[in-house]
């Protein structure tokens, strides 16, 4: 795979990762329990790391890492607050839109895992795939936890 393939599959990640911190952070505006607002802050700021390190990874390809959210990201998380605003917001709706952003991650994740790329790249995507995982499962827990509450 080129550099430059490699290049735009790191910066479709970076891209997730952003979209991943910001929609974490739209959630922890919305929770109403203080354990699941620092919960959703971490997994923010999981995401930050991330995105730093698959930056990296591309410097060291040689090329410009993006540094921004996606067109797609930005819609969902404004779609979170109206949603909120419109309807009766509780932690599990709430978190239920935090899973639905995980699944488009692990989506992208492992849609950049059937790409042909180096072995350190591959070992880095690997290994946030599995955080990206363990961020979906533990939102779903959370969120199951919090419909069984109603």
């Amino acid at each position: 795979m080129s550099d430059d393939k490699v290049t735009k599959v790191l910066n479709a990640l970076i891209e997730t990762c952003r979209d991943g911190e910001e929609g974490f952070r739209t959630c922890a505006e919305q929770m109403e329990k203080p354990e699941l607002q620092q919960i959703c802050r971490d997994r923010a700021q999981s995401c930050a790391t991330a995105a730093q390190e698959l930056q990296e990874l591309v410097r060291a390809q040689g090329g410009d890492p993006e540094d921004s959210t996606s067109m797609a990201g930005t819609l969902h998380r404004r779609w979170v607050d109206l949603k909120a605003k419109l309807m009766d917001r509780t932690d599990e709706t709430v978190l239920n839109e935090c899973e639905r952003g995980e699944d488009v991650a692990k989506h992208n994740y492992q849609k950049a895992l059937d790409e042909e790329l180096p072995e350190t790249v591959r070992a880095v995507v690997e290994k946030q795939y599995l955080g990206v995982k363990e961020n979906h499962d533990k939102i779903k827990a959370l969120r199951d936890a919090e419909r069984a509450k109603a």
